[in-house]
């Protein structure tokens, strides 16, 4: 692979940090902004949100860790491919990759990656797909898409109506969330976060560059549309394989995750070695908490 690294200048979001932008080939970009030294990590963000999730805590890292937050495929800055009809696209597995890929251009072919809600679905296929590259797993309000679509049940469904709403075929979710994006955002984030004031108007405006973007849009659907099929495919294929890096399970005490699931018996199903706990906000602890959040991660990489 023959990767070209654009360096774009400092981050406005995460302090001390620089974009850059990766080219991998085949007209693929992925976003990401990078700072510190010693052991590298890698941070994933999920939906609706971009690498600017991990502002308030990424700098802490960056004293202990070589620091990468990236956008997916698909979010923020990074690529938005052409989908067909079978998603593979946006499969966890091909985004897995872009990281992979990302990560060796950077120089790092081993590291630690923390993913929060879709990027610690992408995190966990990774951990599968490349164990020699993966020797710590964080993952952050989730339990396996697998699992919480076996158990899908009523309140699921209600408290998670758009796992159910993006995953109807194109145009239609594209469509009716481009009649009011900012409405259709503030909703989402209003109704996860527990902790009021945890989104300042500054980052609540970067997700919502990003969510206008028609391109974005459509690709976010894809990831809900291939975590309902490829996914699962993959996932019932590898149903009897573990994640052998140590596994830490984080999660919103105050959220839906830690109310329907038992998180840490539900990972315990899927990796070798498991640890983890509730933290007393919502979906987003990076943002709500981040003091705890990052107490956890550093203790947990720096084992």
């Amino acid at each position: 692979m023959n990767a070209t690294i654009k360096e774009l200048g400092p981050s406005r979001f995460l302090d001390g940090f620089r974009d850059i932008d990766a080219d991998l080939g085949e007209g693929l970009t992925i976003h990401a902004a990078i700072a510190g030294s010693g052991p590298p990590l890698l941070l994933l963000h999920g939906h609706p949100h971009t690498h600017i999730t991990w502002r308030k805590i990424a700098p802490w890292l960056a004293h202990r860790f070589s620091v990468v937050a990236a956008d997916l495929r698909g979010y923020g800055d990074s690529s938005k491919p052409e989908s067909s009809a079978s998603h593979l696209e946006y499969s966890k597995r091909v985004m897995a990759q872009d990281q992979i890929d990302l990560m060796r251009a950077l120089g790092d072919s081993q590291f630690s990656v923390a993913g929060h809600d879709r990027g610690g679905r992408v995190a966990h296929r990774m951990a599968l797909d490349h164990p020699d590259a993966v020797t710590r797993i964080a993952v952050m309000d989730i339990a396996p898409t697998a699992t919480m679509y076996a158990l899908t049940n009523m309140e699921f469904a209600r408290r998670y109506f758009w796992w159910f709403f993006l995953i109807q075929p194109e145009p239609l979710p594209e469509r009716l969330i481009a009649a009011d994006p900012e409405y259709f955002l503030r909703t989402h984030l209003d109704g996860q976060t527990k902790l009021p004031g945890a989104t300042e108007p500054e980052a609540f405006d970067e997700y919502l560059r990003c969510y206008s973007d028609p391109a974005s849009r459509h690709a976010i659907c894809e990831d809900y549309r291939a975590a309902a099929t490829i996914d699962l495919q993959h996932d019932a294929a590898d149903a009897d394989k573990r994640i052998i890096a140590p596994l830490l399970a984080l999660w919103g005490g105050r959220g839906t995750v830690g109310a329907l699931y038992d998180v840490l018996a539900t990972w315990r199903d899927k990796a070798l070695h498991v640890e983890g706990q509730a933290l007393d906000c919502g979906h987003t602890l990076q943002e709500e908490l981040p003091g705890e959040t990052f107490a956890e991660l550093e203790r947990f990489f720096s084992a």
